[in-house]
């Protein structure tokens, strides 16, 4: 998979959670609700995980990974396969991943990652936005249009 960029862990929320249930002070229903839509999503597009859940200890869990951004339009907030991933940050110029750890035995769900994808992050890509114009079919030239052309020509 290509780099992930901004990439942020919930790892420590999720043990303060952990800890507030196995304390008592947060019941069960609280942290096991995960939606029919979620079940839907991990067992259709989910990828398997030899961790085991944290709170039933039967079931392994499923990382379900949901993808945002504005050049998805209707497409943002779907589920996708990692192995979608790859392909839709060389299409995209830049893609927000949330990463949902679920289990089916007992409906427990944690936000575990969030990170950016897309060929935004590519090295020696340009910052001045010159890709994003051919990208986006607009007609405006960027400035090292005619340069290029002039150098063709000699």
């Amino acid at each position: 998979m290509r780099t992930s960029r901004q990439v942020v862990d919930y790892s420590l929320q999720k043990r303060a959670v952990l800890r507030e249930l196995h304390a008592g002070r947060v019941g069960t229903y609280d942290v096991c609700d995960a939606s029919p839509y979620l079940k839907n999503a991990a067992r259709f597009h989910g990828e398997p995980t030899d961790e085991r859940c944290p709170i039933c200890r039967s079931e392994n869990l499923i990382h379900v990974h949901y993808i945002y951004g504005d050049e998805l339009k209707q497409s943002a907030g779907q589920a996708r396969t990692r192995a979608e991933l790859p392909v839709l940050a060389m299409t995209l110029r830049e893609f927000q991943v949330f990463v949902v750890e679920v289990c089916l035995g007992c409906d427990w769900n944690h936000l575990i990652e969030q990170f950016l994808l897309g060929r935004d992050g590519l090295a020696g890509g340009t910052d001045d936005g010159s890709e994003q114009g051919a990208v986006s079919g607009s007609s405006t030239p960027n400035r090292s249009t005619p340069r290029r052309r002039r150098e063709a020509q000699r």
